[in-house]
């Protein structure tokens, strides 16, 4: 019995490794965006956020028999920033930074996540109006305010347009 257990556990600890493996990337992902933070640079309260849904699904790997696992960290990641959206009020300069953490949770769960609305609603305890609601807003938000143009682009000359006739690139006949 008591060799049974390590053989168990190191079996876990595989699968759970392998999950990992295939799916942090996704994962970290949809971290960037709840947090807000930029994807180009390192991301710590991501990686925090990750890691703690990580750790979650972990603790409950041998009772999920069946469950999706990616699911299952999923909800514990937007659960968790749903508990610590206080955090991440603040600009940290990244694509959704902008949108005030709830929007951005229903944001990144509808349209990158592709969860439901109506299962969204119920993940998060809110009537399906509301996550509709928030997510148009969310769209209209993102929609108002594109980026501007690239910093330094109001300093270069706008190229004058060419003078004279028009050149034609057909090659001429020459003459008999």
């Amino acid at each position: 019995m008591r060799e049974r257990r390590p053989a168990q556990q190191r079996r876990h600890t595989r699968e759970f490794a392998l999950f990992v493996a295939g799916a942090a990337g996704r994962l970290l992902h949809t971290a960037t965006l709840l947090t807000g933070e930029p994807a180009s640079r390192p991301a710590p309260a991501a990686e925090e956020l990750l890691t703690c849904a990580l750790s979650r699904t972990y603790a409950v790997w041998d009772r999920l028999r069946g469950d999706d696992p990616y699911e299952r960290t999923r909800r514990e990641m937007t659960a968790h920033f749903a508990r610590t959206a206080w955090r991440h009020r603040r600009p940290r300069g990244g694509l959704l930074d902008r949108l005030s953490p709830q929007e951005r949770l229903v944001l990144v769960l509808r349209l990158y996540e592709g969860v439901a609305e109506e299962q969204t609603a119920a993940q998060l305890g809110l009537p399906a109006e509301r996550v509709h609601a928030l997510c148009l807003r969310a769209i209209a938000e993102m929609r108002s305010r594109r980026p501007g143009p690239e910093p330094g682009a109001a300093h270069r000359p706008v190229p004058e347009p060419e003078s004279g006739p028009p050149q034609d690139s057909a090659p001429k006949a020459a003459a008999p």
